[in-house]
């Protein structure tokens, strides 16, 4: 028989790939990918490799040496993950879990925030402490400060949030940091940093650099597209890599995926060229959806979110008919990722005929 927890705990629900619609082209904007491809260095590397034969190495040191140089930061403070998410389960598996006299540590996060974070933290065997986001979509970091207790073992911080869209700023995360017990381990959910354009924002490895129980979550599988490869990575000061290699699960980063990342980074002023130009059609979309009377919190990611309540499933279904899938949240809202231009388009198309009155502000 399984744990008990696994009945406790919510199913992970991927983004839908988009129904097939007579007469139109379908796009799927449910998952927050890239839609465009990894640029043609990359595709070229990945083609020529050819030793799947051995095992990858285990600590990735030739990305983790690209990957230090490119931050400016130590490599051995660098651990590699399948992606962010697996970043994260080894850092939960290291801070965080069921104790010896059997009560579990508290894990503190805002909610709505990235779907996983329950998953991985009751597997973890802890227990989870959800704080409510501000009604436009922000952590509220009083009450989360406010939520720590003698339990308290880690916070978890998504900038830009995933899925509400806005990020943290600098001077507050800062203050939530010192105002919280030096030994909780705060980590800094990055993974779409490089679509942040707000000036204020907050930059984790600024602040990795001054708190030794900050740990930054980074992942190659938005902006640089290798959402497929699985690689991510954490950075954080020798006090806790210490520990993080420990819980690595090893071999978790495939040779294709680190090569596919050290050419990327060596090719990142075409990934920023790419990344531009998705924030520019972000920045469109959400300037069409305010400019139809839509209410749409800051959108600092690679995603908007229209808070529709209970009629988020109903969206979902008028957007599925124009062959656009998005992401429902059933009694909270939709996440729409921005994707190609016409898919774009087609939303904001969508979102000027929709008449529900919650809408709209």
């Amino acid at each position: 028989m399984p744990r008990p927890v696994l009945d406790r705990l919510p199913r992970y629900a991927a983004g839908k790939p988009p129904a097939a619609v007579e007469g139109l082209a379908s796009y799927k904007l449910s998952s927050n990918e890239n839609p465009l491809p990894p640029i043609p260095a990359v595709v070229d590397a990945i083609a020529r490799q050819t030793d799947f034969n051995r095992y990858p190495d285990p600590l990735s040191s030739r990305l983790r040496t690209v990957l230090a140089e490119f931050l400016g930061v130590p490599a051995e403070d660098i651990v590699t993950g399948a992606g962010s998410l697996g970043a994260l389960n080894q850092i939960l598996a290291a801070f965080a879990g069921q104790n010896e006299d059997g009560k579990p540590d508290e894990v503190i996060y805002a909610w709505r925030s990235f779907e996983a974070y329950p998953i991985s933290v009751g597997l973890a065997g802890a227990e989870s402490v959800r704080v409510p986001v501000t009604a436009d979509g922000r952590h509220d970091l009083d009450a989360m400060a406010a939520a720590v207790s003698a339990r308290t073992k880690v916070i978890l911080l998504c900038t830009p949030n995933n899925p509400t869209g806005p990020a943290l700023k600098a001077a507050e995360t800062e203050a939530f940091i010192r105002s919280v017990p030096a030994d909780v381990v705060v980590v800094i959910d990055e993974a779409y940093q490089e679509f942040v354009r707000a000036g204020d924002a907050v930059d984790g490895i600024t602040l990795y650099r001054k708190y030794p129980n900050v740990v930054v979550l980074r992942t190659f599988s938005k902006a640089h597209g290798l959402a497929g490869l699985r690689v991510g990575y954490s950075v954080s000061q020798p006090g806790l890599t210490q520990y993080l290699r420990v819980a690595a699960t090893p071999f978790a980063v495939s040779q294709i995926a680190e090569k596919a990342a050290i050419v990327s980074l060596q090719n990142h002023a075409q990934v920023v060229e790419r990344v531009q130009r998705l924030v520019d059609e972000r920045e469109r979309v959400t300037a069409g959806l305010r400019s139809i009377g839509w209410d749409v919190p800051d959108a600092q990611g690679n995603f908007v979110w229209l808070a529709l309540g209970a009629e988020s499933a109903g969206f979902a279904e008028l957007a599925g008919a124009q062959a656009l899938s998005v992401r429902a949240f059933p009694g909270e809202g939709v996440r729409v990722s921005i994707g190609e231009v016409e898919a774009n388009s087609r939303f904001l198309r969508l979102c000027a005929d929709y008449t529900k009155a919650s809408a709209t502000s």
